[in-house]
């Protein structure tokens, strides 16, 4: 075998770096450096190293380069769950972020179940992550604990400790959640029923109190009844949506904490005969991606998980490269209009022939 294609168990990354460093002309130190993304390395000298890394397919040994620098170049990023398809979303973007920037990433779901949370603790430990996200839209208190001992910096969702190396990414939900009823509002909705998430989370409490207070603004009467505690998921809607519409006197809009509980709403909708939105109206909250293929697509207030990935990897990134991080991070909302809200059945707007009638009128009645 010739001497250039040997490769030693012990040698071989060094083999490989050099093999990197004679196809771009340069030092091993200089691929050294540019592997572990050091500012003071050449630009054109860098470029030429990751095209010689690319055509040799040469793959870092990150777990020596992290005892070599004492860095481990990985954040990581916590969730509650990964079944409610907002989740995915978020995890795609923190990882497009977070490669953007030179980070790998470590993904940790809790589902809430503390054994759960606390191998995932472990793993972010034992892999040495210089920062995590914890995006579990509640703060889990034993993992801040664990962390924050050993000075990692933390970025949470809504609320979070007052101390050094913490950043929060604070969500406007007042400003979709207001346009969401607003919107049902000028349609002439005055019976507006609420499915919150479960209250123990700051997130429900927050759309909770936004939805209220824009009905106070709106002149509407929040009825008790026409208000429910769900769980942010599909099956969750269901009990609470058949609860809303179990009285005589039923609302006619239904606006849900999170798009999962809109689709358990509009299930129990179909399943009672109802018309959506000819007989009830339905708004959602996240604006997954799933809200644009129900049927109807779904209306739904935007919290885009593309503005809050970015926003916790630039935190981290702040926290741990020095480079002035702030305290907060603002992520604003917007209502996304669709199918799944029109006027309330029997508003005087129904008189006039909607675009959608017209097209089912016969084509003789169109002129005279």
């Amino acid at each position: 075998m010739p001497k250039s294609v040997q490769r030693s168990r012990k040698g071989s990354a060094l083999l490989d770096m050099r093999a990197v460093a004679a196809k771009a002309k340069v030092s091993i130190a200089t691929v050294s450096r540019t592997i572990n993304r050091l500012p003071t390395v050449n630009a054109k000298m860098a470029k030429r190293v990751w095209a010689a890394i690319d055509e040799l397919g040469y793959v870092p040994n990150t777990q020596a380069r992290a005892l070599g620098s004492g860095r481990s170049g990985m954040i990581g990023l916590v969730v509650s769950e990964i079944t409610n398809p907002f989740f995915p979303e978020l995890i795609q973007s923190f990882e497009d972020a977070a490669i953007e920037n030179g980070y790998e990433i470590l993904i940790g779901s809790t589902n809430y179940d503390p054994r759960r949370m606390e191998l995932c603790i472990r793993r972010l430990l034992e892999r040495k992550a210089e920062g995590v996200a914890i995006l579990t839209f509640g703060i889990e208190q034993p993992l801040f604990e664990q962390l924050a001992d050993r000075n990692i910096p933390l970025v949470f969702v809504d609320v979070g400790p007052d101390r050094p190396g913490v950043s929060v990414l604070k969500i406007n939900y007042d400003h979709g959640i207001r346009q969401g009823v607003q919107h049902l509002a000028a349609l002439g909705h005055r019976k507006i029923g609420f499915i919150s998430g479960p209250l123990a989370l700051h997130s429900a409490q927050s759309r909770s109190r936004a939805f209220l207070k824009a009905l106070g603004e709106c002149g509407i009467l929040a009825r008790p009844e026409w208000q429910a505690e769900g769980n942010h998921t599909f099956e969750g809607g269901i009990p609470c949506m058949e609860r809303i519409l179990g009285g005589s006197d039923r609302p006619t809009a239904v606006m849900c904490s999170n798009d999962m509980t809109a689709l358990g709403a509009l299930h129990v909708a179909h399943r009672l005969g109802l018309r959506v939105p000819a007989d009830i109206s339905v708004v959602g909250f996240d604006n997954i991606q799933m809200a644009r293929v129900m049927i109807p697509p779904l209306t739904s207030v935007q919290m885009s998980p593309i503005d809050i990935a970015n926003a916790a990897v630039k935190a981290l990134k702040a926290h741990i490269e020095g480079d002035n991080p702030q305290r907060e991070y603002k992520i604003d909302t917007h209502l996304v209009v669709r199918e799944s809200t029109d006027f309330p059945p029997g508003a005087m707007s129904d008189l006039k022939p909607s675009r959608r009638d017209q097209r089912d009128l016969p084509a003789s009645s169109g002129r005279r």
